[in-house]
């Protein structure tokens, strides 16, 4: 018999009783079925809204030559692949993605996993071990997190963008140890960038092996959207460049971008890509075909790129307190989860698409609407949307 008494149960019955206070109060907004996505706008329970939760950077989600690539692929290879990577799985779309991404990424090869999630914790996993460090920014996604615990690599958190933390606890260890800093190259909850220059600097002055997640710089950092090489001018300096396939990306799935000898050890040594069944023939040509189009419509990076900046400088002329960011990922912070929930509330009313973030996702006092902007917005998008945060903030006490 399920016991009700003990840590476990004790663990679910938190969180329903959280669940249910939200949605008794109208503050429940996750797990929202959409009816339609069509460029900058929603559509939920038949109500057309604005999208301000979107990872689709570049609003490639639906583009023709992409929707084109997937239904060919299907047409030729069907719905599935017969099996892992290593055995049945791989088909001839498959080699082509990994080709045309070490291409884009400036690599000698890539290989491609099943989720962005499980990208980080098999890379992380595979490369290192008991006597090795990690070090992790505090701000990092929580699949790098769950990937250096997976490792049993000794695993040190440094202060977030703090490179004179970074440098003390990379001073601390043997010079002998194997060394992987990791980090993500635009933070998911802060919008902000990590500073490479320095970052790069101390790897190579201890020996370190530099390893950053581009899962929100693909398409968005960078004069062509190439990410955050690019954006500093340091062109090969990462040694360990990952990816996801399912932001600016509209597929699914996730990458590692290296020199042939690192790619050639992940695919032999990491166990998600040996016993996880190959992504799909359309998922596989979809992602192929959208680093294709990137290179092939410059003016949506430029797009996207104004309307970040124009997003951020409404926002912090109204008054709202936007953090770091300097990219597509706006948090526009509320101070108490109460707050949060509401605004997302009264901005939903007003058929803006947002989402609120809180504890644990983010630190206490510290939650936030987490508004994207992306290339699909108009200026008088954007121009409504900042007006109905505006409202919003001053009927709950933000502004």
């Amino acid at each position: 018999m399920r016991r009700i008494d003990d840590p476990i149960a004790r663990r679910i019955q938190a969180m329903t009783g959280r669940e249910k206070f939200l949605k008794e109060n109208q503050w429940y907004y996750y797990l929202m079925a959409s009816d339609a996505l069509h460029g900058s706008k929603v559509t939920v329970n038949g109500r057309e809204m604005l999208m301000f939760a979107s990872y689709s950077y570049l609003d490639l989600i639906g583009h023709p030559r992409i929707n084109a690539a997937a239904k060919a692929a299907i047409d030729e290879f069907s719905t599935g692949t017969h099996g892992v990577r290593l055995l049945a799985g791989t088909t001839r779309l498959h080699l082509e993605l990994e080709e045309t991404i070490a291409r884009f990424k400036k690599t000698d090869a890539a290989v491609t996993y099943s989720s962005g999630f499980v990208t980080n914790m098999a890379a992380i996993a595979a490369l290192t071990g008991r006597h090795d460090f990690v070090f992790s920014d505090r701000l990092n996604h929580a699949s790098i997190v769950d990937g250096c615990l997976l490792s049993m690599a000794k695993f040190e958190r440094f202060k977030h963008n703090d490179m004179d933390d970074l440098e003390r606890k990379l001073s601390s260890v043997d010079p002998a140890a194997g060394k992987l800093v990791i980090t993500d190259a635009v933070f998911s909850m802060d919008g902000d960038i990590i500073n490479l220059p320095a970052m790069y600097d101390l790897c190579r002055k201890y020996g370190a092996w530099l390893m950053v997640d581009e899962a929100h710089s693909l398409g968005v950092l960078g004069k062509t959207g190439h990410g955050i090489e690019e954006h500093f001018g340091m062109e090969g300096c990462i040694d360990i460049k990952m990816g996801t396939l399912s932001k600016t990306i509209p597929s699914v799935g996730g990458y590692i971008a290296g020199d042939a000898e690192l790619i050639g050890y992940l695919k032999h040594a990491s166990r998600p890509f040996i016993f996880s069944a190959a992504l799909p023939p359309a998922a596989v040509a979809a992602a192929k075909e959208a680093f294709h189009v990137i290179e092939d419509e410059p003016e949506r990076v430029h797009k996207a790129q104004h309307n970040m900046r124009y997003f951020i400088d409404r926002l912090q002329a109204a008054g709202f307190n936007t953090l770091n960011t300097e990219t597509c990922i706006v948090p526009i912070i509320c101070g108490s989860e109460e707050k949060a929930w509401e605004m997302a509330r009264l901005s939903q009313a007003e058929d803006i698409f947002v989402l609120p973030v809180v504890s644990p996702a983010v630190p206490e006092g510290l939650s936030r609407l987490r508004a994207n902007v992306t290339a699909a917005h108009s200026i008088d998008e954007i121009d409504y949307a900042v007006d109905v945060f505006t409202r919003a903030a001053k009927k709950v006490g933000v502004l």
